[in-house]
């Protein structure tokens, strides 16, 4: 199996600096990407940060990459975080299947969340579905407003689900012999999910008691890590569509 290419959003800390870690560590070439401290560094919540994206990945890999994983998200209760989680990972994924379909084995794979089982907003999957961004951050925006912001992220990640769903069927992903799956992980243990409610012990037991995760809470990052590696491996062959759970049993356990 010679050397593959793979690009790497949000790639400067969390799970995707652990991803390019281990890809790069299995011998592979990485392009990370990330709105810092990254070898092509662009903005996802803008229309001119995607276009920056696509341009520097597309210089960058030559125009051929084998794999894309998309990991750059925001849990935060903002209009961003639509921008970014939906509409940002979906020009992501279309910006650069082309230069997966000058591969002979191309995959991809987003990452979306188990959140999205537990909470969601209608409005705000509807106008992401709908690719109305103004509409989303208008939704999104209500959402805040009425002291509901912790039903943004989930919202945003069910809303990719459903649009991967969609796409990886069509004639531009599987019928063109991309795999496109999504992972969607339970608490792992991350700076970010210290930093917002694992090192709070109130928060913590709150969130462990609305995504119990029968192996352990929080997951270990290695674990997310491994299944986005297999996913846009050419192992992964035939799946496509598919929302893999990672997360402890924790979606068993919510919706056995």
């Amino acid at each position: 199996m010679g050397l593959r290419t793979y690009v790497v959003t949000g790639a400067a800390s969390g799970i995707g600096a652990a991803t390019a870690d281990h890809l790069e560590g299995c011998g592979d070439r990485v392009i990370r990407c990330d709105v810092r401290d990254a070898g092509v560094t662009a903005d996802l919540t803008t229309p001119e940060g995607r276009e920056q994206l696509a341009s520097d990945v597309t210089a960058a890999s030559g125009g051929r990459i084998d794999g894309l994983i998309a990991v750059a998200g925001s849990a935060a209760p903002s209009p961003l975080t639509a921008r970014l989680n939906f509409f940002g990972t979906v020009a992501t994924l279309e910006s650069l299947r082309p230069l997966l379909a000058a591969s002979d084995l191309p995959r991809a794979v987003a990452v979306s969340s188990l959140s999205a089982v537990v909470a969601a907003d209608e409005a705000i999957v509807a106008a992401c579905l709908s690719m109305d961004e103004d509409a989303a951050v208008a939704a999104v925006t209500t959402a805040v407003e009425a002291g509901r912001g912790r039903i943004v992220y989930p919202s945003t990640k069910l809303a990719l689900n459903r649009w991967l769903r969609r796409a990886a069927v069509s004639p531009d992903w599987a019928q063109a012999g991309i795999p496109l799956n999504a992972v969607a992980p339970g608490v792992v243990d991350t700076e970010t999910a210290r930093r917002m409610f694992l090192d709070d012990p109130a928060t913590r037991a709150q969130v462990s008691s609305m995504m119990p995760q029968p192996l352990g809470f929080p997951g270990p990052v290695s674990a997310i890590v491994s299944l986005l590696a297999w996913t846009v491996s050419p192992d992964n062959s035939f799946m496509t569509g598919q929302i893999l759970y990672a997360d402890g049993g924790a979606e068993a356990t919510l919706r056995p």
